[in-house]
């Protein structure tokens, strides 16, 4: 008979789990038996150490397609780094493992007395589970934009402060929703002492973590109705090709001329190339172009994405 244990999330009996399975090699089984648990709890022991952090695997040899592709895209847009993980079987996948990667970069690059200015997405959001919780000084993480009137695993704020929990961090949230309703009440808002706070910080930072969005009806922006269809289609007229914290460009890079971008409570991201280093982390084929305009408006030094946009980046005049 299988033994109650009574808390299937104690976090000594995951991490007991992970260690069998992970350091000592046991089998699934013989965990079950070790531990007088059934295979399924064993099973979802794992799965959830490795959704939370416990467990990071490392892959530490890479394809040599990928690292030729690296070596073209750092020379083409004068990258310091560029990181391309291979086309995944799944594309859905594609958030979690650039995030994934994105998370192990952040790990090699933070120090203490950093400000770091935050975007937003799922593939920012899927880089918490890589990031290994820290005791640093002196650390500050802003959100750059707004955030969602309904709570989400992808709202701006949650992953700031997610992120500021993992690096003993100070937050800075900005308090407003991410579109206002009209330019006088972003105005308005923007000229809150709080915010104003937060805008001021952000022109200051040694670290910003980016994204992009896409306009497709699978879009984050799309899923929890943040702008509506007619307002996506009258981007789109207007050139749109994708979002840099949530301010909608072409696939030039230029912010396009639109009665959205006037309300949008977020930090300029003309105004980012001050930052002493901006890693953009994006991949899928409906984000090329959105990919390929933010390269030319942000001038990152760090660049993830997958094989295939990183293919056409390359070979694209």
């Amino acid at each position: 008979m299988e033994k109650n244990t009574g808390n299937d999330s104690n976090d000594d009996l995951k991490t007991k789990i992970a260690w069998l399975y992970y350091i000592e090699g046991k089998t699934q089984d013989e965990i079950a038996k070790i531990l007088n648990m059934s295979r399924l709890r064993v099973l979802r022991g794992l799965a959830t150490s490795r959704q939370n952090g416990t467990v990071q695997i490392r892959v530490t040899s890479k394809l040599s397609s990928c690292v030729e592709l690296e070596c073209a895209l750092e020379k083409k847009f004068g990258l310091e780094r560029a990181i391309v993980v291979p086309k995944p079987q799944d594309a859905n996948m594609m958030p979690e493992i650039i995030g994934n990667i994105l998370g192990a970069h952040i790990n090699e690059i933070i120090t203490d007395n950093m400000t770091i200015g935050l975007g937003w997405g799922r593939t920012l959001s899927a880089s918490l589970p890589s990031i290994e919780y820290r005791d640093q000084r002196g650390i500050s993480v802003l959100s750059m934009l707004g955030g969602l009137t309904r709570v989400s695993g992808v709202n701006p704020s949650e992953f700031a402060w997610r992120l500021a929990d993992r690096l003993s961090a100070e937050c800075y949230l900005l308090a407003a929703p991410v579109f206002a309703p009209d330019p006088h009440t972003r105005e308005a808002l923007i000229a809150h002492p709080g915010i104003k706070e937060i805008f001021q910080r952000a022109s200051r930072l040694d670290l910003a973590i980016l994204s992009v969005g896409d306009l497709s009806p699978f879009s984050t922006i799309s899923e929890y109705y943040l702008l509506q269809r007619d307002e996506l289609k009258s981007l789109e007229a207007a050139g749109a090709v994708g979002d840099v914290l949530c301010r909608f460009i072409d696939v030039d890079g230029n912010i396009i001329d639109h009665p959205i971008n006037e309300r949008v409570i977020a930090f300029d991201p003309l105004e980012l190339r001050s930052a002493r280093k901006i890693v953009l982390a994006s991949g899928g084929w409906e984000k090329y172009n959105a990919i390929k305009g933010a390269l030319k408006l942000l001038k990152p030094h760090v660049l993830v994405t997958d094989e295939l946009v990183a293919e056409r980046l390359v070979t694209d005049a």
